[in-house]
């Protein structure tokens, strides 16, 4: 079947169709948001230490990284649509998997090391496949938008991780009241609805209007693009050490227990998706900037967020903090994406989508365990390596555009 044959409704991108890639990803969002609240207190509940628990999110999100390109460029190929539903069905498969095994450390069925493997395979293996969902419908959406309109359309699609940010923590709140493993096993039926949804309402396009691509082998070095993944990579790594470990400052800080934890810890990562979705409806709409102007006010927000939290004493701080980082990403990705977006070919935009997507991931792999590290150390510490990392990124861009 040649590229895209499925999903070339014409040059514009309609409203229905800018909601069913919404609604993929905002379950998808809202799965990611519950894995965070939850993993920290529910890894401590099974005797794991910070680091084997942050080293989970590491090594599967390298995994994820791997993936994400690979996805983005076979998107070109085989079309967004199927590559869509295949991320989707895998986050659902892998999501009841990732969870069973903590059931069975619960249940005293497994620990220690054995627990601890068996966990960190289950997660890469849905790492791997999910990576699919958000470089087809980021693809998918720039297939059908104009460079000019493209900053805009990448905010919409931006809204939809805020959104599942926002819904994940306070659905995560209400169904840790059943217990930690619920919040987990309810994601994974709502990325399957999500499969669903995508199967029976994205539209077919006549004949006519399908065209092809050729396969990209865009880089993560081609000069087009590589300030925007330097850019994106080294913001989330500084956000990842942060979102990682605080799930342990707020249950040492506050001497909460476990539930207690994941409620607090959702709490905070609302007040930073809301912050997100309200920059992303506002100032990405209806300021005109380019995207390097949106990139350095983004990472200022994020460089106040981690001071916020470095000099934080209870939970007020913590969320000011968590606020202007959420701003902070609001800021940036959809300015990196739609940068990127721009600067290739449109035979490219399936593997810039894929690059693109991998930068989360890749930033997951090291600042998730140099935060568990550092926290170990002294918990001022993630904050304060989170606050150098976006910095040193500022100072970058700052110094390429003279």
């Amino acid at each position: 079947m040649p590229a895209d044959a499925e999903e070339q409704p014409g040059p514009t991108l309609s409203g229905r169709d800018l909601a069913i890639l919404l609604f993929a990803l905002i379950a998808t969002a809202i799965g990611q948001s519950l894995v965070f609240a939850v993993l920290a207190p529910l890894g401590r509940e099974v005797g794991l230490s910070e680091l084997q628990i942050t080293s989970i999110i590491a090594v599967s999100a390298l995994v994820f990284a791997l993936g994400s390109p690979r996805w983005g460029r076979f998107s070109d190929h085989a079309g967004r649509k199927p590559v869509i539903i295949t991320g989707l069905v895998g986050y659902t498969v892998g999501t009841v998997l990732f969870t069973s095994v903590f059931w069975a450390g619960l249940a005293g069925l497994l620990g220690g090391v054995a627990l601890y493997a068996v966990a960190l395979v289950a997660r890469c293996g849905q790492s791997m496949i999910m990576s699919a969902t958000t470089p087809a419908c980021t693809a998918y959406a720039a297939d059908h938008t104009t460079p000019a309109a493209r900053t805009r359309a990448m905010a919409r699609l931006g809204t939809a991780n805020s959104i599942g940010m926002i819904l994940g923590p306070a659905m995560g709140g209400a169904f840790a009241a059943l217990g930690l493993l619920a919040p987990l096993y309810f994601a994974g039926a709502l990325t399957a609805l999500g499969a669903l949804v995508v199967w029976r309402l994205l539209p077919m396009i006549p004949a006519d209007e399908r065209r092809s691509h050729r396969r990209a082998r865009l880089r993560f070095t081609d000069p087009r693009v590589r300030l925007y993944i330097f850019t994106a990579v080294a913001l989330f790594t500084g956000f990842s050490a942060i979102q990682q470990t605080l799930g342990f400052l707020l249950q040492d800080a506050l001497g909460l227990s476990s539930i207690g934890t994941a409620q607090y810890t959702g709490a905070a990562m609302m007040i930073s998706a809301i912050c997100a979705f309200a920059i992303q409806v506002t100032v990405m709409q209806r300021l005109k900037l380019a995207p390097g102007t949106f990139m350095r006010l983004g990472l200022l927000a994020t460089l106040a967020g981690a001071g916020c939290i470095g000099s934080a004493d209870g939970f007020l701080l913590i969320g000011a903090g968590m606020g202007c980082l959420g701003a902070g990403l609001g800021l940036t990705m959809p300015a990196v994406t739609a940068g990127a977006s721009i600067a290739v070919g449109a035979e490219e935009q399936g593997a810039a989508a894929g690059l693109v997507g991998a930068c989360p991931a890749i930033g997951f792999v090291s600042g998730p365990l140099i935060g568990g590290a550092l926290y170990q150390v002294a918990p001022a510490l993630a904050p304060l390596f989170s606050a150098t990392v976006i910095f040193l990124t500022l100072v970058v861009l700052v110094l390429a555009d003279r």
